[in-house]
């Protein structure tokens, strides 16, 4: 019974991962181009920021793609 939910529970994991981090990094990236169309002389320190926020952001998804394959084995 617990192989079966594991075996359910890995790609619906993995997709609600990959939802969040979607929507996450286009939050990201749309605030960031609002505040660049505000302020064009602060370009360089936006995108910076911007692109160490959107790393850290696909990391948790990297992260829940690594957790899968451990668990995968389990199967």
């Amino acid at each position: 019974m617990e192989m079966n939910l594991l075996g359910i529970g890995l790609p619906v994991g993995l997709g609600l991962a990959a939802l969040g981090s979607g929507i996450g990094l286009g939050n990201a990236v749309s605030s960031a181009m609002s505040a660049m169309a505000r302020q064009p002389e602060a370009i360089g320190k936006i995108q910076t920021n911007m692109i160490i926020g959107l790393a850290f952001i696909e990391a948790l998804t990297i992260y829940a793609f690594v957790t899968v394959f451990i668990l995968q084995g389990k199967l």
